[in-house]
């Protein structure tokens, strides 16, 4: 059986649902007085919201949530995993399955030369990684086999991740990723989801974006 090779070489984002809205947020802040809404309320509900956002009151943004399926670099996951807070992330496994699509991210900044170099070399690790697979079994036993095989992956090798945010976790990445500081590959999946939070219909999050300053 051949094994599939991606010839997409970017990483992916898609914005799968979403719950809540700037509304909520500034509900779930008036519950210690009083939820009930009418015009003069609603009218207030962008001041409310910046004074939560920059004074640091952000309980009320836990109150939605955002859901995404990624594809990303071994890299950009870790970058995920790390300083996460209020953040369910669930991806593929290579100890409990064979990664028969070798995705791979390739950098669009790199030169030709030096782009065409670490395709020939992650090809090469992809097919060590099933070439090892195959031998380890009957020596190792399927699991271990999985678990081993995997070291031939590099960090440009992609897995796909079903990732969760609440508004206040999402705000939290976008301050440390969206940023010029932050590794080109992690910060360009911030700023699509970023954008696809905005390209929601009807703007639910317009004045919680504002507040937040994204």
């Amino acid at each position: 059986m051949s094994n599939q090779i991606i010839s997409n070489f970017s990483n992916k984002v898609e914005l799968l649902g979403y719950y809540g809205s700037d509304l909520i947020h500034a509900q779930s802040a008036w519950t210690s007085t009083s939820r009930d809404l009418n015009e003069d309320k609603i009218g207030r509900v962008g001041k409310l919201l910046e004074m939560l956002a920059q004074e640091g009151h952000h309980t009320p943004f836990e109150k939605s949530s955002l859901h995404f399926l990624v594809t990303v670099d071994q890299a950009t996951h870790i970058h995920l995993l790390k300083h996460r807070i209020g953040v369910s992330i669930n991806g593929e496994s290579a100890r409990y399955k064979e990664l028969k699509e070798d995705k791979m991210y390739l950098p669009e900044d790199w030169d030709n030369t030096w782009w065409h170099k670490l395709r020939k070399y992650s090809e090469e690790g992809n097919r060590l990684y099933h070439e090892a697979l195959e031998h380890f079994t009957p020596l190792l036993g399927r699991k271990r086999a999985k678990e081993s095989a995997r070291f031939f992956k590099g960090f440009n090798s992609q897995i796909t991740m079903d990732v969760m945010f609440n508004w206040r976790s999402f705000s939290h990445f976008q301050k440390l990723r969206n940023d010029e500081q932050a590794q080109s590959e992690v910060r360009d999946l911030a700023q699509l989801m970023l954008e696809q939070v905005k390209d929601i219909e009807g703007n639910p999050f317009e004045l919680t974006i504002k507040a937040f300053n994204l």
